[in-house]
């Protein structure tokens, strides 16, 4: 082999097994069979929104942990194609200088937040909600309404086909989603700024 030249056979006896390794993984997440989760920051944070709507609903409880190993009870809520108005997130970070809060909006007049395969970790939701063919007390491991959003056999489940809420009102450890488009978006960082509620 010249110098600087790559032993193809070599990097593929090692890249073939660590792709394989990475397509079951995949192929798992998207099954329900593992979680595609990861450490919390340890401080849970605010998510606000004057209604949100979505088509495809699953839940059911799980723990988040923080890097050091603490557990946190959450419920975890599945949410199939979702809208959002007037969404808010804001978290409190205590820092030399003082609390800093951290704020995302978007959405008002801008138009509407839209989301897929969002995944919220919360370990509360306030707001005034409509169900439609609601299933409460379901396996979590059946759950079907949201791909890929399934829990343990035996463990509690909730699932809807639709779902509408008014006034969302949340504190939640964790948030992902597989698209998410934020129409007017706003950052800012503040010493002791107002929250979203």
């Amino acid at each position: 082999m010249p110098p600087g030249g790559t032993a193809w056979k070599k990097a593929a006896a090692v890249a073939v097994p660590a792709l394989a390794a990475v397509a079951v993984m995949a192929v798992a997440m998207s099954e329900g069979v593992l979680a595609s989760s990861f450490a919390v920051s340890g401080t849970a944070f605010q998510v606000s929104s004057g209604r949100l709507t979505s088509q495809g609903l699953a839940s059911y409880v799980q723990v988040d942990r923080s890097a050091d190993g603490t557990g946190h009870p959450a419920a975890l809520l599945g949410i199939g194609d979702a809208t959002l108005t007037d969404l808010c997130q804001s978290s409190r970070v205590d820092t030399p200088l003082g609390q800093v809060v951290f704020k995302l909006t978007a959405g008002g007049e801008a138009g509407e937040v839209t989301a897929s395969d969002l995944v919220i970790d919360g370990e509360d939701l306030v707001g005034d909600a409509r169900f439609g063919d609601v299933q409460i007390g379901r396996d979590a491991s059946t759950l079907d309404q949201v791909p890929g959003v399934r829990g343990e056999a035996g463990a509690f489940g909730l699932q809807a086909s639709e779902v509408t809420v008014s006034g969302v009102r949340s504190h939640a450890w964790s948030a992902t989603g597989g698209n998410f488009r934020l129409k007017g978006l706003s950052l800012k960082v503040s010493l002791d700024g107002p929250a979203c509620f």
